[in-house]
C-alpha cells in the first residue's frame, strides 16, 4: 500500500465518524426541533426548524452543536439558552467583503439569510433572490426611484435581481421558473412543488420539461413545455442571475448604460436553466440548450425602441416620427382604396 493511500485511509477514518456524530446530534435536536409543536401560538416560532430544509444546507453537515457549543445534556431543562455562533467564524472572507459597505451597518447575516435554510444560487430560483432585500428595499419605492431613469421599470425588476446590478458580479445566466395565478387578484407566484405534481400528475416535475430524460432540455422541449404551462394556468418566467455571487452591494456606473445587457457580440456566457421546486426547498437546476433564451437579453443595438430613451421628449418626439412615417403608406393605401372605381372607369 503506498504512502498516499495509507493517508487518504487514516483521512477517511477520521471523517465518517465526524459526519456520524453530526448526523446523531442532528437528529437529536430535531426530535424536538423538528416538531412544529414546538411552536405555542404566537410565541417560539424561531423554535421550529424545517428538517428537510436544514439538511439540505452545508451547516447540516457539521451538526448543530458546532453552532451552539453551549448546548449540555440537561438542555432545555437546565434553563440555559443556547450560544450561536459567529458567521465570521467560517465565513471570515465573505464577512471582510461585506463589512467594508454600507450594508453591514444596516443588517448583520442572518437578516438576510436563515442559517437553518439556507441555500446557494444554484439551489434558487432567482425569483426568491428579491425577497430579503424588499424587507427593507420596498418595491413601490425602487421602482419610483429607478423609474426616474430606468425605462419600462417594472419589466426591469421582474427580471432582474436585485444583485445582478448591485454587486460585482460579471457573468450571469438564465433562470426559467414556473409561476402559478394566486387569489382573484391575478397575481402570479413562484409555483409550489405541490402545485406542479398535481398539475402535472408527476411526482417529479422534472418529467414535464425534461421528456426524453436526457438531463437537459432541447428548444423543443421547452416550446412544448411553455405550451403545457400556459394551457394549465402557469407561466414560465426568467430571470438574469450573476452566476458567481459576492457581497459587494454597490451602485455600479456601467449598469446605466443600456449595452451592459442589450448587446450582441460574445454570448459565451449566457447560459440557461430550467429551475423546478425540490421538496426540500432548493431548485434543481436543468441545463436548456444554448440559444434558447438569448434574444430576451440582446437586442439590435442600432434599432430604437420608442420610449427607451431617458428623455420624455425625445421619446415624444420618437413616437411622431414613428407615426409619421406610418402615415404615408397607410394614407395612400386608403386613397388607392378609396379611388379604385374611377382607376378602373379610366382603364376602360
Amino acid at each position: 500500500m503506498s504512502r498516499h493511500h495509507l493517508l487518504f485511509l487514516i483521512a477517511l477514518a477520521l471523517w465518517i465518524p465526524g459526519i456520524a456524530t453530526a448526523a446523531e446530534s442532528n437528529r437529536d435536536c430535531l426530535g424536538c426541533h423538528g416538531k412544529s409543536s414546538i411552536v405555542k401560538g404566537d410565541q417560539g416560532s424561531y423554535l421550529y426548524i424545517n428538517p428537510q430544509q436544514y439538511g439540505a444546507t452545508s451547516h447540516a453537515k457539521i451538526g448543530c452543536p458546532s453552532c451552539h457549543v453551549s448546548v449540555s445534556a440537561a438542555h432545555p431543562t437546565d434553563g440555559i439558552r443556547p450560544s450561536r455562533a459567529s458567521c465570521q467564524e467560517c465565513h471570515g472572507d465573505v464577512m471582510a467583503e461585506y463589512g467594508a459597505i454600507r450594508h453591514a451597518k444596516k443588517a448583520g447575516c442572518s437578516d438576510c439569510h436563515d442559517p437553518h435554510a439556507v441555500k446557494t444560487s444554484a439551489s434558487s430560483s432567482g425569483a426568491d433572490v428579491n425577497r430579503p432585500c424588499a424587507r427593507c428595499h420596498q418595491r413601490p419605492t425602487m421602482i419610483a426611484v429607478h423609474s426616474k431613469w430606468l425605462p419600462q421599470t417594472n419589466l426591469h425588476m421582474e427580471a432582474l435581481p436585485c444583485i445582478a446590478c448591485h454587486t460585482g458580479s460579471k457573468d450571469y445566466i438564465i433562470n426559467l421558473y414556473v409561476e402559478s395565478k394566486v387569489g382573484v387578484s391575478g397575481d402570479f407566484w413562484l409555483a409550489p412543488l405541490t402545485d406542479l405534481r398535481r398539475i402535472g400528475g408527476k411526482s417529479d416535475p422534472a418529467a414535464l420539461v425534461d421528456r426524453n430524460g436526457d438531463g437537459r432540455v432541447s428548444l423543443e422541449e421547452l416550446r412544448q413545455f411553455n405550451l403545457w404551462a400556459k394551457d394549465k394556468g402557469l407561466r414560465v418566467n426568467a430571470m438574469m442571475m450573476p452566476k458567481v455571487m459576492t457581497h459587494t452591494f454597490q451602485t455600479l456606473q456601467n449598469r446605466f448604460d443600456c449595452s451592459f445587457c442589450h448587446a450582441s457580440g460574445n454570448k459565451g456566457n449566457q447560459e440557461s436553466f430550467v429551475c423546478l421546486p425540490q421538496p426540500d426547498g432548493r431548485y434543481a437546476q436543468i441545463p436548456v440548450q444554448r440559444g434558447a433564451v438569448l434574444e430576451l437579453i440582446y437586442g439590435t443595438p442600432d434599432f430604437y425602441m420608442m420610449g427607451a430613451t431617458r428623455s420624455k421628449a425625445l421619446s415624444i418626439i420618437g413616437g411622431l416620427i414613428v407615426v409619421g412615417g406610418m402615415m404615408m403608406p397607410i394614407g395612400h393605401g386608403t386613397l388607392r382604396f378609396l379611388s379604385r372605381k374611377n382607376r378602373q372607369h379610366h382603364d376602360h
